[in-house]
């Protein structure tokens, strides 16, 4: 039955790690993804390496359509949620759990399943995937030891929820949607602006432009505030800090290539619900117009 059915849409760090962790944990899984990329995990599927849970090749079945009536998780880029949502309309899915960053995705999502019970969730873990050239299969590589996912109190007996119990990734529950997105968008944004405009580790990211530091900080704590999730300057400050310094975002390595990557998707949507709470953001606003530029030049700052 093709609801037992876990379709993973897209097979990035993030996805590959979760489809190929569900394989491994006795799930039927299919990979979903453009053609070309279907056919090379079809062909070849993919190696999975990590510090904490080992390593493997998973020999993952994927497919260019998503199965009709499949359980669905989405872990696509930002820029990939318009095709995912493409390719869920139609499909009647039992359920959709997004693993994204940012909070936009869940209303494409939803604009396209009308009906369809539609989750937003978080993961966090340090993965990269490398190799997906078409020879061989592709490397999913997960570092250190976390790798945890937060889902609504309203989601926790979902079927997609329930499978990824199964597996080593830590499954927990975090209040409702809003409070589950915004508890990790608080820090990422942080995170992911600060090392960007920077070019370097969240540690020295942090103390490059003390002023700067505090005040972005401000912006989107006051606008997690108001969506909702109580948070001062200081503790982002202390989450943080908490890092290991040398820690770099995806975001960074995105604007390092030369294009922006999930930079609207993160530093965008905490600007757009600031100003629908007519916070005034003039630092977020700032370090977002240095990125823009950095990536349009593929520079790193002076």
């Amino acid at each position: 039955m093709t609801e037992n059915v876990i379709a993973v849409v897209g097979p990035g760090a993030i996805g590959g790690l979760v489809a190929a962790m569900l394989q491994r944990a006795g799930h039927d899984v299919v990979v979903v993804a453009r053609e070309r990329t279907a056919q090379q995990v079809s062909e070849h599927g993919l190696d999975v390496r990590t510090d904490e849970f080992g390593t493997w090749h998973a020999p993952l079945t994927a497919a260019a359509v998503v199965p009709h009536g499949a359980r669905v998780i989405v872990a696509v880029k930002a820029e990939g949620v318009a095709d995912a949502a493409t390719l869920l309309a139609g499909t009647a899915p039992t359920e959709v759990v997004s693993l994204l960053n940012g909070l936009d995705h869940l209303d494409v999502l939803r604009a396209a399943l009308p009906g369809a019970r539609v989750v937003g969730a978080t993961i966090a873990g340090e993965t990269l995937r490398t190799g997906a050239g078409g020879f061989g299969p592709a490397l999913v590589r997960h570092r250190g030891t976390l790798l945890r996912a937060v889902v609504p109190d309203d989601a926790a007996e979902l079927g997609v929820v329930t499978a990824l119990r199964d597996t080593p990734i830590e499954v927990l529950t975090g209040g409702t949607e809003t409070e589950v997105l915004w508890k990790k968008l608080r820090f990422l944004a942080p995170l992911a602006l600060l090392t960007s405009a920077w070019a370097t580790g969240i540690g020295d990211a942090l103390s490059r432009d003390p002023e700067l530091t505090s005040g972005l900080l401000a912006e989107i704590a006051a606008t997690a505030t108001a969506e909702g999730v109580p948070t001062t300057g200081e503790d982002l400050h202390g989450i943080l800090s908490g890092f290991p310094a040398p820690m770099r975002s995806s975001l960074q390595a995105d604007i390092e290539a030369g294009h922006e990557g999930e930079l609207d998707a993160i530093g965008g949507a905490v600007r757009r619900r600031a100003a629908s709470h007519d916070i005034p953001t003039p630092i977020l606003d700032d370090v977002i117009g240095r990125i823009e530029t950095r990536a349009a030049a593929g520079a790193h700052p002076a």
